[in-house]
């Protein structure tokens, strides 16, 4: 397969998977939405480990950092699970594109990473790119954007973590963790709110659950037959894609400055690539 199927798999993916967050959003809460996530997850990750005897995976001598990690990817899922629910589509999938803009500030902070001129640059255009999507000034902005720009520095932790993992780490064990380690914090957080799904509320719980599996592996596959520059330019796409998927499904209104503010953004993350190697934002 070439990196256009792989990319084309992913988009796919990460779209069913925002459409069935949507579908959830107001009859189960957004942990209960992450718990069977993890749930279903944790399943299918320890039946394929154990199919291709690779229980050696499952062992882990970072087990402080995968905590760590998963702690602020946990934050980073409940924000853009919560955003979906109550923003359009095209708003929350342009406003994660400043995901990789956050990992290179928190790589300079904490990594100590050389801060170059094209990374600053990198970081204005992306600025640029969220102040046209919010309008300041023009309209008032929404609480709940604010809940996205959270949940991408939450991801962006996460992807520095996972820059150290990967040193030691097979891509299998960080799965297996952050299922493990995700599942009891969501089940904490819904318990007092326990809803028990119906027959079509666990069909999109499974939907979720799969299609968060599958982005992971095609977006791997697709980094691995092409350079990153090539897949973050694919992985634009899926913002046009979920811009006619809310105004087909969910009669949203087309707003010229989310792609505006979005081309700004992967811009910026175009110029960052010459300077360091990212971890696309696309996996949740």
């Amino acid at each position: 397969m070439n990196v256009w199927l792989w990319m084309m798999g992913c988009l796919f993916s990460l779209s069913l998977m925002a459409i069935g967050a949507r579908e959830l959003a107001g009859q189960i809460t957004t942990s209960q939405i992450l718990f069977f996530r993890s749930a279903i997850s944790l399943f299918v990750i320890t039946i394929i480990m154990c199919k291709s005897e690779k229980t050696k995976l499952f062992s882990s001598k970072r087990i402080k950092l995968h905590f760590v990690r998963n702690v602020f990817h946990f934050i980073g899922q409940y924000g853009w699970f919560l955003g979906l629910g109550l923003l359009p589509l095209a708003h929350v999938f342009a406003l994660e594109f400043t995901v990789p803009l956050w990992t290179l500030i928190i790589a300079a902070l904490f990594l100590k990473e050389d801060v170059t001129i094209k990374k600053i640059i990198a970081v204005l255009f992306g600025v640029a790119g969220v102040l046209v999507i919010l309008k300041p000034g023009i309209e008032i902005i929404e609480s709940t954007s604010y809940i996205i720009l959270i949940a991408a520095m939450g991801y962006a932790v996460s992807h520095v973590t996972t820059k150290s993992l990967s040193n030691t780490e097979d891509s299998l064990t960080v799965l297996f963790y952050m299922c493990l380690i995700q599942l009891p914090i969501g089940f904490l957080l819904t318990i007092n709110n326990w809803i028990f799904p119906n027959l079509k509320q666990w069909l999109w719980l499974g939907i979720v659950a799969i299609t968060a599996l599958l982005a992971h592996y095609c977006i791997t596959n697709a980094m691995k037959l092409s350079e990153a520059g090539i897949v973050v330019t694919l992985d634009f796409l899926r913002l046009p894609l979920i811009v006619g998927v809310g105004v087909i499904f969910y009669d949203e209104a087309f707003e010229s400055a989310i792609l505006l503010g979005a081309c700004l953004m992967l811009l910026g993350n175009l110029i960052n690539l010459n300077s360091q190697k990212i971890t696309l934002n696309s996996i949740k």
